[in-house]
């Protein structure tokens, strides 16, 4: 049927859940027959709000043009829409911010309400009716199985050599997860689905639309040979083996440059236990550097894009792409010993970091999959420039505005100046560490001073004046610079 009357199906008051996770497999047809289904409603003096579920961020296609509509009650999990995030930001929808390994069952479970409608986009069904998964999986799985309602897209646009690439863990719940290698494979290549729930199938040919990744600039390229130092010096000193651990990596130029650097080092026989494949892991699988990696969704370039579905049936035994509850599972990250690395907004002096929120209130994107694995890598490390805006705001400040990572779970802070090694330390030594090695000169001293008086007024162990751990930030909003 045509996208149109497929969105007929989606009716005010539901919860709709969707593929999609970082611009790849999303439905490409249906959200636009939808804004159109809601517009009119809205011209009719009718109310149409929804809640909308995903993997993780999709594309403008879906969020943006959907939030444009200011029909959207509820969005969970993460996101990056920029439409999107305004529509939160000036509360026109609500947003509620899961770790991701946690967003698949409070939905089977029912923490949301019940799922009226899955909207998810495939590779191909087969003739016995089993579903080919494409560029991501996310939570496609568990949306398929609870929805009342189910539209299928089918994109001739996702390469047919895609089908063997896939692993889809239908577990008992509750029960060992028996995965010991990153490259195992536990579930079926294919995704169920009860036929009797399908009230539409829709073919599109629309390609995934992820941003085109930045070339690396010299503070990237010196944020990467900082990490690939300390890796480097954990082999060296019997910590690491010579291979790593699995590697997790965060979406984003730097990830990308890490990645880049990766490739150039004398490093092999490396694997990857992560969220998305990037342009940097694919090369890194063409240069023998990676044997294997896996993921729940691609995050790649355009034409990386391209050369994944000209290329598909290469990688179908390199790369395998499980559903987000799988990839961001707490206790396979722990289990397999994966040394993690993030972006962040901004980190105190004593390690605890934001990657949410912008001045404390303002939502940036959302916490992701980083805290599944923060909490839970055997290495955890945080990578930022040391500073933003041209440096009128330090990225290493007194106190965070937000916390979504605390001291506790980071053990690495880099950036363009240096590494600081938080491992083994008592508080003010991490605060002494993260100065001297992560913050921008033009701040170091200012840090200096506000420790050095705080350790004169307040109690030892965990240094503050509460009257300015957060001076820098009303600064900023008073005069547009944290510089004093």
């Amino acid at each position: 049927m045509s996208a149109d009357d497929a969105a007929a199906f989606i009716n005010n008051g539901d919860n709709v859940g969707v593929s999609g996770f970082t611009g790849a497999g999303y439905p490409k047809a249906v959200p636009a027959a939808l804004a159109r289904r809601i517009r009119a409603a809205q011209a009719r003096g009718d109310e149409f709000r929804i809640g909308l579920f995903t993997g993780a961020s999709t594309a403008p296609e879906l969020d943006g043009v959907l939030a444009d509509t200011g029909a959207l009650r509820l969005r969970t999990p993460y996101q990056s829409d920029p439409h999107l995030r305004a529509a939160i930001n000036n509360g026109i929808t609500s947003y509620v911010d899961p770790h991701l390994s946690h967003s698949a069952p409070q939905v089977r479970d029912g923490f949301f309400g019940n799922l009226g409608v899955a909207v998810v986009e495939v590779t191909a069904v087969t003739d016995d009716g089993r579903l080919v998964p494409s560029s991501s999986v996310g939570n496609n799985n568990v949306y398929l199985d609870c929805a009342d309602k189910v539209i299928l897209e089918v994109n001739a646009w996702q390469s047919e050599d895609l089908e063997g690439m896939h692993d889809i863990y239908y577990g008992p719940s509750g029960k060992p997860i028996l995965l010991v290698g990153t490259g195992d494979r536990i579930g079926r290549p294919y995704l169920r689905v009860d036929p009797d729930k399908v009230v539409g199938v829709i073919e599109t040919d629309d390609n995934d639309r992820n941003t085109q990744f930045k070339p690396a600039d010299e503070q990237s390229r010196a944020i990467a040979n900082f990490f690939l130092d300390f890796l480097t010096n954990e082999i060296k000193h019997g910590r690491l083996p010579s291979g790593l651990p699995p590697l997790q990596s965060g979406v984003g130029n730097i990830a990308n440059a890490v990645l880049a650097e990766l490739r150039e080092s004398p490093l092999t026989n490396m694997t990857a236990f992560t969220e998305v494949i990037q342009d940097g892991m694919v090369d890194l699988i063409d240069a023998g550097k990676v044997r294997q990696a896996s993921a729940t969704a691609f995050s790649l370039s355009p034409k990386y894009a391209n050369r994944m579905n000209e290329e598909a049936a290469k990688y179908r035994n390199r790369i395998v792409l499980r559903p987000q509850e799988i990839s961001n599972s707490p206790e396979l990250i722990r289990r397999l010993g994966v040394v993690s690395c993030n972006g962040l907004i901004e980190a105190d002096i004593y390690g605890n970091v934001n990657s949410t929120h912008v001045m404390g209130s303002k939502m940036q994107n959302g916490i992701g999959g980083s805290a599944d694995y923060t909490r839970n890598a055997y290495i955890s490390c945080f990578v930022t420039p040391s500073v933003a805006k041209g440096g009128a705001i330090s990225c290493i400040v007194p106190m965070v505005s937000h916390h979504d990572h605390t001291e506790h779970d980071v053990m690495v802070l880099i950036t363009e100046q240096g590494v600081a090694d938080l491992r083994a330390l008592a508080p003010r030594e991490r605060a002494r560490s993260i100065i001297a090695h992560c913050a921008h000169p033009d701040y170091a001293d200012a840090l200096t001073d506000y420790l050095d008086r705080a350790e004169r007024t307040s109690a030892l162990h965990t240094p503050h004046d509460l009257r300015e751990a957060l001076s820098w930030h009303v600064r900023y909003l008073e005069t547009g610079s944290m510089k004093v």
